[in-house]
């Protein structure tokens, strides 16, 4: 056997022709054969998975594509408006107050119909029924998960140092709650009256990431805190919250009597009406959305430094395939014997994860742009396509970051989710992982 034939069968790689073109197509069995000239096969299945055809789909898509393009050219531009002033925003924020404002109206009749009518036995009863539902319509603002990992600033001391640092970078203040999961994500919310703020962690992606890109994912979220988000602001999000809840009393029973098929046609109106409403301000919260994923990328640079910035969208583009290695690290642990086996599964779960993704080569992440290019913009996505994203970074402003992870601080911070990463490592081995 010759050394080439060697390599080959060592690390899996071959060496075939475009069937195209008949250029030289590199190939390694972890990924897709595709080729770099005449783009054959980069996007194997697409046409499987395109969402929807005919006029009104491929009109969609077009519109879709020229807003997406025109959203980066301004963007790109300067014309950063600030989400929460886009005019979409703005009517999405009336929609919003017109939908507290009917449920305050049933507060009020709800009491008018019990005050004023107590000398009556129907009045009082009627109005004790819309107070109820006016009560199950109640803006709710939310509270913390109790079934992941809560990391608050006495369990975490040198992280949250961290958070507050990028925070103060990113022109906010620092977050209330840490939570950490298994999935390749990181997002931020708000919970209860006042508001207070939560950092969601997954290790799926906080593994892949080096400490630097680490710092831009950070400042990416409180990006988020800093220029807002008119989708999770109070007063929307609330609001779509209120209409989900109209939804699910309105839906349909199964229609095996008279009496319930007639119930459903009465209420037919009032359903469509609501889920006519969650569209509206789905649609008109869709471009601040994106708008405040670009502002976030810029905070993400400033903070981070544009070289990180861009390091952590190549890693977004392989995000899937980290879920796809956990759940393949969690179907090979189920095959073997006894809990011991597991248990050594779970040891060095995530140091796993990170070599694996650590090798994936340019040549791949290139085919990922491809990819994103070819399949365009989605209709209905929060997020700008990511190689947009990648692209706006990388020809944009060059930045130097304001914050530096040094090796001894990341040390330190892995070492406060230490235990962390060991309870989610042995629930990610024991099939509680679930995408």
């Amino acid at each position: 056997m010759t050394e080439t034939a060697e390599a080959e069968r060592t690390n899996g790689a071959t060496e075939q022709a475009c069937p195209d073109c008949g250029a030289a197509l590199p190939a390694e069995k972890r990924f897709v054969v595709w080729c770099t000239e005449c783009d054959w096969n980069v996007d194997p299945g697409r046409a499987d998975r395109c969402a929807g055809h005919g006029r009104i789909a491929s009109l969609r898509r077009r519109l879709a594509r020229q807003y997406g393009e025109q959203l980066l050219a301004e963007v790109s531009a300067g014309t950063e408006l600030r989400p929460h002033r886009d005019p979409s925003s703005l009517l999405a924020r009336l929609v919003a107050s017109v939908v507290h404002a009917l449920t305050a109206g049933l507060v009020v009749g709800a009491l008018w119909l019990i005050i004023g009518g107590w000398s009556t036995v129907v009045q009082p009863v009627v109005g004790a029924l819309l107070l109820a539902i006016a009560f199950t319509l109640r803006p709710r603002f939310g509270r913390p998960p109790t079934d992941v990992p809560v990391l608050r600033r006495a369990d975490a001391p040198r992280l949250f140092e961290l958070l507050d640092e990028v925070a103060r970078e990113a022109g906010t203040t620092g977050v209330d709650v840490v939570l950490v999961g298994p999935e390749a994500n990181a997002w931020v919310t708000t919970y209860g009256i006042r508001q207070r703020r939560i950092l969601h962690i997954g290790l799926g992606l906080w593994e892949i990431l080096s400490p630097q890109e680490r710092v831009a994912l950070l400042g990416h979220e409180f990006g988020h805190y800093a220029h807002g988000d008119t989708r999770h602001s109070l007063l929307v999000g609330s609001a779509l919250r209120t209409l989900t809840t109209w939804e699910y009393l309105l839906a349909p029973s199964a229609a095996d009597a008279l009496a319930q098929t007639f119930t459903n046609v009465v209420l037919a109106p009032a359903r469509w009406t609501v889920q006519g409403l969650i569209t509206a301000l789905d649609h008109l919260t869709l471009r601040a959305s994106q708008r405040a994923e670009y502002l976030a990328d810029g905070t993400a640079a400033r903070t981070g430094g544009t070289e990180a910035a861009v390091g952590l969208t190549d890693r977004l583009l392989i995000a899937d395939g980290a879920e796809d290695a956990l759940r393949r690290e969690s179907v090979a642990a189920g095959t073997r014997i006894g809990d011991s086996r597991r248990s050594d599964a779970a040891e060095g779960l995530w140091e796993r994860l990170a070599a694996r993704m650590g090798s994936v080569p340019e040549r791949e992440l290139e085919r990922l742009r491809r990819v994103g290019e070819r399949r365009g913009h989605s209709v209905d996505d929060t997020h700008p396509p990511t190689h947009l994203r990648h692209r706006r970074l990388a020809d944009g402003e060059r930045f130097t970051a304001r914050v530096l992870l040094d090796p001894s601080a990341s040390a330190a911070v892995d070492a406060e989710l230490a235990t962390v990463r060991l309870r989610l490592a042995r629930e990610v081995i024991a099939s509680a992982y679930d995408v």
